[in-house]
């Protein structure tokens, strides 16, 4: 009997020490790993890269080049060339029925070619993980752009005639171009964006930016004249029977700037 109880006093004393030990494992809580974030040096791996983008904004569509050069270890020169449409903050564009398009008192289209040169800097390196690599990214340079008549202004007066006996036809895209002019100005561009994927030579870029143009010597884009209308009906020129008097009517416009979205693939070497 003594030795029996001498056996069961040392089990319940070896069962009681395992529960408090597993009591204790449960409540302890494991130590606090921190893992550091380190980043992939661009120039590491790549010094260049040949990227296409399209673009989205409130004068149209885009397509352009980009041609990049590594910098630094999160910092690339770039050089884009790109074209674009130009229209005025005022242009309204309406669909008929038939898919016609008529944009009211808009006198010219035009189409911008911007050449500017910049730089973008990988924002969050060593916080961000690489799929998701943020960047902030500024370009600025010249710009050329060409702008030819909307509609066929026979009398040359700046004023879109509808009526009967002079009937002046709105040109399609690919007609007026004889008549066009050149406009030199400036452009700049400044973006926020991310490239996705871990691997850096495929570029998938999606960008966020602010575009605009300016022209020193202005851009006609609207009407400039209107017919003067007394009573509900057009008055006629006193010095010239033939003609509608006139007055001015929209002037034109030095600054355009829109926000932009703008997607780019391509890649690096």
């Amino acid at each position: 009997m003594k030795s029996t109880t001498i056996i069961g006093l040392l089990l319940s004393a070896l069962l009681f020490f395992s529960f408090t030990g597993v009591s204790h494992a449960q409540i302890e809580e494991p130590e606090l790993r921190v893992e550091e974030r380190v980043s992939t040096p661009l120039n590491q791996n790549y010094s260049s890269g040949l990227i296409f983008d399209f673009v989205i904004n409130n004068f149209g569509f885009g397509v352009g080049g980009e041609y990049r050069r590594v910098l630094g270890e999160q910092t690339e020169g770039v050089i884009n060339l790109r074209i674009t449409g130009l229209r005025d903050a005022s242009e309204q564009t309406f669909t008929d029925f038939f898919g016609q398009q008529a944009v009211p008192n808009k006198f010219q289209r035009a189409f911008a070619f911007p050449l500017m040169v910049g730089l973008r800097h990988r924002l969050f390196a060593d916080r961000v993980q690489e799929e998701y690599r943020f960047f902030l990214s500024a370009s600025a340079g010249p710009v050329m752009a060409f702008s030819y008549p909307y509609f066929d202004d026979r009398n040359n007066n700046g004023f879109r005639e509808q009526f009967r006996d002079n009937f002046e036809q709105v040109n399609d895209i690919f007609t007026g171009w004889g008549d066009g002019d050149w406009h030199t100005g400036a452009a700049g561009e400044l973006k926020v964006g991310v490239d996705f994927g871990r691997n850096f030579s495929r570029v998938t870029t999606v960008e966020f930016s602010y575009y605009f143009n300016y022209y020193p010597g202005g851009i006609q884009m609207m009407m400039p004249n209107q017919p003067v209308v007394e009573n509900n009906n057009f008055i006629v020129d006193p010095n010239n029977p033939n003609e509608l008097l006139l007055e001015p009517f929209f002037d034109d416009q030095s600054f355009y700037g829109t926000p932009q979205i703008t997607v780019k693939f391509g890649s690096l070497w």
